[in-house]
């Protein structure tokens, strides 16, 4: 089944019962948003404090205050997506950060995969609760020079069919290709640390995008454009069922993860508000 496309939320109050219709019926869901709208009631928020929690000395010593506002405004976008997905208070979900930054819920959330990303104005989440999320998001008119990075991003065979396209189409066709790898990458939690030439996609018949070697289909994937402008990639895996003796309970792979020392990193923060399913925001 298509992927439906990233959800459009402009603002802390919603709408978020697509949100949640999805997680009841997939078990995922992406948001996208414009830091412009949500700014203005993210700095009015008289708990932003609070909301940043231990993000908030790194909002403050931001050196340029684009980048200041972006990093605000991102992290309450997704801890209110994650508020949305679990129906829970808001101000129960504790939002940390593992050493290379895939952004992992502790305590009552820590079923639930997220995944964040940024691009100019626009900020994309990424919520499972079926397996890891990875999300990415680029200008859909970005031009990659592909003679310097084919090497670096492209296997040979992924390199072979992008030169046998015209022009135009090699150029939306790479960018499409760094955008999956980056959301696969995420998904993974290796980020930037994973060579890109290591692994590769093909497309189906269908235009799907698929994993090189992924004979049971483990994967899924999709490209969406957001906004007209934007290119955004999800990548998701299904998480397979642990193993559990009988008369036991086995955690699961998100609790196991966010118990590490690695997530005490100091990034956490606790949320205020819960966007709800009907109605103005709880306080």
């Amino acid at each position: 089944m298509p992927f439906p496309s990233p959800h459009h939320v402009p603002g802390p109050d919603g709408p978020w019962e697509e949100v949640q219709e999805r997680m009841e019926r997939t078990g995922r869901a992406v948001v996208h948003a414009t830091w412009g709208q949500w700014l203005t009631p993210a700095l009015l928020d008289p708990g932003l404090r609070t909301l940043l929690g231990r993000d908030w000395p790194r909002y403050r010593r931001h050196p340029a205050p684009s980048g200041r506002l972006t990093l605000a405004v991102s992290r309450v976008v997704l801890k209110y997506t994650a508020a949305a997905a679990l129906q829970v208070p808001a101000d129960r979900i504790d939002l940390g950060c593992l050493p290379g930054g895939r952004p992992v819920l502790r305590g009552l959330g820590a079923d639930l995969q997220v995944s964040l990303s940024h691009t100019d104005e626009l900020i994309v989440v990424g919520v499972s609760r079926t397996g890891p999320v990875g999300v990415d998001a680029e200008p859909a008119g970005r031009r990659i020079s592909l003679a310097a990075l084919r090497d670096h991003v492209c296997t040979a065979e992924e390199a072979e069919v992008l030169m046998a396209l015209p022009e135009e189409e090699r150029a939306d066709r790479f960018l499409r290709l760094w955008t999956l790898k980056e959301a696969y990458t995420k998904a993974l939690g290796h980020g930037m640390r994973r060579r890109f030439s290591a692994f590769g996609f093909a497309w189906d018949a269908t235009g799907t995008a698929r994993l090189t070697g992924d004979t049971a289909g483990e994967w899924d994937f999709a490209t969406h454009l957001v906004e007209g402008r934007f290119l955004v990639s999800e990548a998701h895996r299904q998480a397979p069922a642990p193993a559990v003796a009988e008369g036991t309970r086995a955690p699961s792979p998100a609790a196991e993860e966010v118990r590490t020392p690695s997530a005490e990193e100091p990034h956490g923060a606790r949320v205020i508000g819960f966007p709800g399913r009907r109605g103005p925001r709880q306080r």
